[in-house]
């Protein structure tokens, strides 16, 4: 790698976390690709759309570089899940991997967010096709439901968004908690309260 490639790659990962904190700062549709370029330290304010493109090519460019240590540490939980039939198993696979990657990351925003973009109705489709919808996660999904094969459809379909939601917006609140100096609990006792608390959703009778 020469020199020039070296300070681009540079460039751009200073650009992705400006932008990554920003946008969890103070809204996705309220930061400009000129307030990102001027944040981090660069000369030409056209340097997002230089490196980028578009702002939603910058948002997929956030994700993506997040989503694949997360699908790798996955694939790991996956292999030693083998065949099981505990609900548990298969959530731990769903749930330890992001949360071991936000524990990983130093003053991180990503909780944040990301909370933002799902929240989002014209946002949520980019988070779903780069980061919710690769093999080892529908692998995950067969596995919970081959653990409840009499659930009904209609009740796997609402818990599994619910599942999505207790698990952005929990690691959302630990990392504002974190960053407020308020935080209760570490972040691998969130990784357990929320495996326990999606245990519970899963396993729970329907009634209706």
């Amino acid at each position: 790698m020469n020199a020039a490639t070296s300070r681009a790659n540079a460039t751009k990962e200073r650009i992705l976390d400006v932008a990554e904190r920003l946008f969890a700062e103070q809204g996705v549709f309220a930061v400009s690709n000129r307030q990102i370029s001027e944040a981090a330290g660069q000369g030409n304010n056209a340097a997002v759309g230089y490196h980028f493109g578009t702002k939603s090519d910058l948002l997929r460019a956030i994700v993506r570089r997040h989503a694949e240590p997360v699908e790798v540490r996955r694939e790991q939980l996956v292999a030693e899940c083998g065949d099981s039939r505990e609900v548990r198993d298969w959530l731990t696979c769903l749930v330890l991997p992001s949360v071991e990657h936000h524990a990983s990351l130093r003053d991180s925003t990503l909780a944040r967010f990301t909370a933002q973009l799902m929240s989002d109705p014209s946002l949520r489709e980019l988070v779903v096709s780069e980061a919710l919808s690769g093999p080892t996660l529908m692998r995950v999904m067969d596995g919970l439901n081959d653990c409840l094969p009499d659930l009904p459809l209609r009740a796997k379909i609402v818990r599994n968004d619910m599942t999505r939601h207790v698990l952005v917006h929990m690691m959302a609140e630990q990392e504002r908690a974190l960053a407020e100096g308020a935080a209760r609990l570490t972040w691998e006792e969130t990784a357990e309260n929320v495996i326990d608390a999606l245990t519970g959703l899963w396993l729970a009778p329907v009634t209706g």
